[in-house]
Formats: structure tokens, sequence, C-alpha cells
């Protein structure tokens, strides 16, 4: 089904470059992601620096970006204080997102059923579709599968879950015990492949900056049984795997790296996010030298 898309990007936010917000800017991107094969957008996520952002800057975003595209915008709007939580969500569903994205509560580790009564009460809070952002490396907790199934079954606005678990077996039994329309997004770039063989819709990412046309084609290729295509699609994309991710440039500085490689004024990340290795965009160049990537730099120049 896919009801936000299939692929979608979680977007950087754009900033200048005395760091504050530039909503021209991430208008722009927007749009020029969805040009380059985003058919839906997550904004204020973590590769959005959400931890950066004041809650006004958030609902500013995710209005520029939803009067800009005509795209599914999905809104992050997770806390680990469940007060916070509902006041990002009700922001984000006044200044126009299509959906929030509610992350797993960070750092203080609630119980699963403290887990359940947060979903629930931050869903309360909104009309709209909401995904669970299920990220235990980041967060410190996993939502277990029989906390997923119950808020599936319980709470009629919770739609699905952007898994970065890093479990595909795990998955495949959620997919299996969950209720119809339940709808499952990789949230791990790398392991898009492997939920889609277990029923994942799409994927919400962040190399889809870059390669949004590749992600869509491998999609396309296995839904129509082509693995071999989808296969050979994604070994193209590892250098991409790769360089989005390391514990001296972690997410989102490398994803920066390359759209201002690309021509895309998206400025450098707040702090502090704001130490890049020296070498990083000469390692963004080498991966699109690397890969046959159909994307259109900011200047309207192609690569291909």
């Amino acid at each position: 089904m896919a009801q936000f898309g299939k692929v979608l990007t979680a977007m950087v936010t754009p900033f200048r470059d005395d760091r504050s917000l530039d909503l021209d800017a991430a208008a722009s991107l927007a749009r020029w992601l969805v040009a380059n094969g985003s058919d839906g957008l997550v904004v204020a996520g973590t590769t959005g620096e959400s931890p950066t952002l004041t809650h006004e800057e958030q609902a500013d975003l995710i209005a520029a970006v939803a009067t800009a595209t005509d795209v599914a915008v999905v809104a992050g709007a997770g806390s680990n204080d469940t007060e916070a939580a509902i006041d990002l969500t009700k922001r984000a569903t006044q200044a126009g997102a299509s959906g929030i994205l509610s992350v797993t509560p960070y750092y203080n580790r609630p119980s699963q059923a403290a887990l359940f009564k947060h979903f629930a009460t931050v869903a309360a809070a909104t009309h709209l579709p909401v995904l669970i952002y299920d990220i235990p490396v980041r967060t410190g907790r996993k939502v277990d599968t029989a906390t997923l199934l119950q808020l599936a079954q319980q709470v009629p606005n919770i739609v699905g879950v952007k898994d970065a678990a890093g479990d595909p077996s795990e998955t495949a039994k959620l997919i299996a015990e969950a209720p119809d329309g339940f709808e499952v997004y990789s949230g791990d770039d790398g392991l898009t492949l492997s939920l889609l063989a277990v029923g994942a819709v799409g994927v919400i990412g962040v190399a889809t900056h870059w390669a949004g046309v590749e992600h869509a084609q491998m999609i396309a290729a296995f839904e129509k049984g082509d693995t071999a295509t989808a296969r050979r699609i994604n070994a193209s994309l590892i250098p991409s795997f790769t360089y989005e991710t390391g514990l001296d440039a972690p997410n989102p500085i490398p994803a920066k790296a390359m759209m201002r490689l690309l021509g895309m004024p998206v400025g450098r990340c707040r702090p502090p996010m704001d130490v890049e290795p020296a070498d990083l965009a000469e390692r963004a160049a080498q991966v699109l030298q690397d890969s046959a990537l159909t994307v259109t730099s900011g200047t309207g120049f192609a690569r291909d």
C-alpha cells in the first residue's frame, strides 16, 4: 500500500553560515529530492537534526516543505518527554504534515508498558496517521514486537513503523502478525532489500538524498519479481551505505557533505555535529565516481 510513498528521504535541514534555519533552501531541497526519486519526505527527524531545533523551528520547517511540495511530508515529532512530543505533534499537525514520525523515548528507557502509553497518548494528540520510529541503537530501548502489535491493534491512527532495529527475522514476525494496513518502512538503508523480502513497503532513507532513483528502481524490480536486478542495484549502492555511516562522521554529517558537493546549499551541522573529517568531501566525490547514479546537481548539471 505504501500510503506515504515507497521512497521517502529523511531530509537534512539546511542552515546558513551562521547556523540559522534556511527555510528557502529547505523548500528548494525538498523540490530537488522529489525531482530525484523521492515520492515522500521526512522532515525534522534525526537526519534533520531535530535535537538541535526548537519547537518553533520544527513547525516552520514542516510548513515550508509541505507548502513547497505535493508529496507526503511526514514530520518528526518525537521526544523522550511525552508532553514535549504531544506539543510537537500538535504543531506538526497544524503546520500541514501528512503524517507523524514518533521516535522511541531515548535515554530514559521506559518499560514496554510505558512505551505503549507514550505512543498511544501522542497518537491521540492528532488525527494524522502515525509511524513509530524504532531505532534502539540511538534510543537505548527496543520497542518489542508485542508492544508494536498491541499499538497496531488498539490505536487506530498508528499505521506503521520505521524499522531501524536491525533484525529482519523479528520484522518478518511483526509483519506476519500485524493487522491489514500496518506498514513497515526500512529505516536502515543497508537492510532495505532484506526487509522488502519479508514484506516492508518501502524505505525512509538517507542515501536516497543522492540515490533516490536507484532505490525506486530496486523496489520496482523486487516487486516485479526481478530479484537479480534488485540485488544488482543494491550491490551498486553499498559504497553509499558505507559512506553514510561511520564513527568519525555519523549521520547526517556525510549527507550534508554530499549535498554540498552536488551544489545544494544545506550548510553544515549544528553543534555538537559540527566536526567533520578533513577528507569527507573527497569521500563523497569517490562515491559519485564509483557509482552509476542518476542524480542531477543543484546547478542543473547531470551526473551519470
